[in-house]
């Protein structure tokens, strides 16, 4: 209930000034027709035509938010029903006994009426109007500059990952300056996407770059393929992770599992360290690690290279030189874990040693699942009417999805009631971040959820919503993270996200809200040295046995290690 009060209370944080002018015209009008005066004001009949007037400004500046269109429509229609009363006024005499029926019929009204007030405002913060800020007719070096002012002041995690404003300003205004003097599309370009990078937020987006359908820069950079992808294990060790049949790598002899030594003359350790270019930002450094390796192999169409490689057959350093073919970025598309929609959000088996396995590829519905959650729910009710000897929930590549899924579905492994999040949001009112008390989250265990043994696999790629499940489990009595390594370290919000439209018509954006802990910190998203994210409780080595397992004899190693951990756990009892 306190919350419920102080989402209404706090409501004026999260309204435009016109959303506030309409909210005191509706309520004011609420009240007035809602009791039958004995008087009436000649004034009063005008006000309706006011709030028709604030709607279309609010209108105009852009505002078509579900809260701000409840408002509009209270709005007209009081405007409606009361017009002719500016023609001809009416005058409120005490109400005769016949119409006393009428008048019960018009308080009931406006009680609804004000019912939807009441739910504008509890949508207020979650819904709120954050328009989008327009660039495009400004110079390379203006537009960066406002950019740059905006987030200042918007961004959600400047202190977490300690931006210093005014150094990225003095860094890349001089690029983007030089950029338009040249007029260098492709300098704009890679310095736009270096400044965005630097924050270190998978959320961040060039929302139309189209990296891998029509980017001239991106295509000139790294549009040719080898045939090969890398993978760094933990000793320093460059390895050929990825193979490609028919490749100009395999007609040159190499092999999966063979070391790479040198590239083009270079150790291929800081070759591998060098590599600059990525899908999206990598937040944390075992992302950077993994990334680094899918691009690591890649080069201009035409391209030739000359590797140094030992073979892992023999133990001989062999040298073989590779031209770069146009492939259709075949080696970056194998690497991408990307669940599309089509795909089952949840779904679930009894694997052969006994263990329960549910997999989650997104915390969304679809349309032949339009309840996640109560499809994980039936699947945990038949794992334990089949007594399952321990429970695996696999949130490997998971993009995320919905909060309120991921809390729901925690809540059938929840054994305590927890705090999930606060959410907080930049207010343009107060001028700061302010946490909103509709989207606070908690825990509760459900009657028919699992009490039993789980491990939960995660990787680079569980981000966003999906790293709140490991999050809010960590802890939990006989409960295992296992991974190679953390999660995403992407866990903003992104209910109204924030949007650039900047010069050579790029979309930008970025997430607009912070989840915080219970005490009130900021959780989940990475820092500025790339630490953040869920950390594993058992983190898998790559080393060369985990290595040849993986990804030679395509063995699921995570998913061993967590059997393995769920057996100790049951020879501990």
């Amino acid at each position: 209930m306190s919350t419920l009060a102080d989402s209404l209370l706090g409501a004026y944080k999260w309204l435009t000034p016109y959303e506030m002018v309409l909210c005191a015209i509706d309520l004011f009008l609420l009240g007035w027709y809602a009791v039958p005066a004995r008087r009436s004001y000649r004034w009063v009949d005008f006000v309706p035509s006011a709030g028709v007037l604030t709607s279309a400004l609010s209108l105009i500046r852009g505002d078509m938010t579900l809260p701000a269109l409840i408002l509009y429509g209270l709005s007209g229609l009081f405007f409606l029903f009361t017009v002719k009363r500016i023609r001809a006024p009416e005058r409120r005499a005490p109400l005769p006994k016949r119409r006393r029926l009428r008048a019960i019929f018009r308080a009931a009204s406006c009680l609804a009426a004000m019912s939807a007030v009441v739910l504008a405002l509890l949508l207020a913060g979650e819904l709120r109007y954050n328009p989008a800020s327009d660039f495009r007719k400004l110079s390379y070096s203006e537009a960066f500059v406002r950019l740059n002012e905006r987030l200042s002041k918007e961004y959600p995690f400047g202190d977490r990952k300690r931006v210093d404003w005014e150094a990225l300003e003095r860094k890349y205004a001089p690029v983007f300056h030089e950029a338009e003097k040249k007029r260098d599309k492709k300098l704009y370009y890679k310095a736009l996407r270096e400044y965005l990078f630097s924050f270190r937020d998978g959320h961040i987006q060039i929302v139309n770059e189209a990296l891998y359908e029509d980017n001239p820069v991106f295509k000139r950079e790294a549009g040719g393929g080898f045939g090969i992808g890398a993978v760094l294990l933990d000793n320093g060790q460059v390895r050929v992770g990825l193979l490609l049949k028919g490749s100009p790598a395999e007609r040159g002899g190499m092999a999966l599992g063979d070391e790479i030594v040198e590239w083009n003359g270079k150790p291929a350790l800081d070759v591998y360290r060098a590599a600059a270019w990525s899908d999206n930002p990598t937040a944390t450094e075992g992302a950077r690690r993994m990334n680094q390796g899918r691009f690591m192999t890649r080069g201009a169409v035409g391209s030739r290279v000359e590797v140094e490689y030992r073979s892992r057959a023999n133990g001989e350093l062999r040298k073989t030189t590779l031209q770069a073919y146009e492939d259709d970025y075949a080696t970056l598309k194998a690497t991408r874990a990307k669940p599309t929609r089509k795909d089952a959000p949840v779904e679930g088996l009894v694997l052969e040693n006994g263990y329960g396995y549910i997999r989650i590829r997104y915390f969304l519905p679809n349309d032949a699942v339009p309840d996640p959650a109560g499809l994980f729910a039936s699947i945990l009710k038949d794992f334990q009417n089949r007594s399952v000897k321990g429970l695996i929930v696999d949130v490997r590549d998971n993009p995320g999805g919905d909060d309120d899924v991921a809390a729901a579905i925690a809540g059938y492994l929840s054994v305590w009631k927890r705090h999930y999040e606060f959410v907080s949001y930049y207010s343009r009112t107060t001028g700061r971040f302010e946490i909103n008390p509709g989207e606070t989250r908690v825990i509760t265990p459900k009657e028919s959820g699992y009490k039993g043994k789980v491990a939960i696999l995660i990787n680079h790629g569980t981000a966003s919503s999906a790293e709140g499940l490991p999050l809010v489990l960590k802890g939990r009595p006989r409960t295992v993270i296992v991974g190679f390594n953390s999660t995403n370290g992407s866990f903003g919000v992104m209910s109204r996200p924030i949007e650039a439209k900047m010069p050579e018509g790029y979309l930008l954006r970025f997430p607009d809200g912070r989840s915080l802990d219970a005490h009130y910190a900021v959780q989940g998203d990475s820092d500025d040295q790339g630490r953040g994210g869920v950390s594993p409780d058992i983190q898998v080595p790559l080393n060369e046995e985990t290595f040849a397992a993986k990804y030679i004899e395509g063995q699921d190693v995570e998913l061993q290690a967590a059997i393995e951990a769920l057996e100790k756990t049951h020879s501990a009892q």
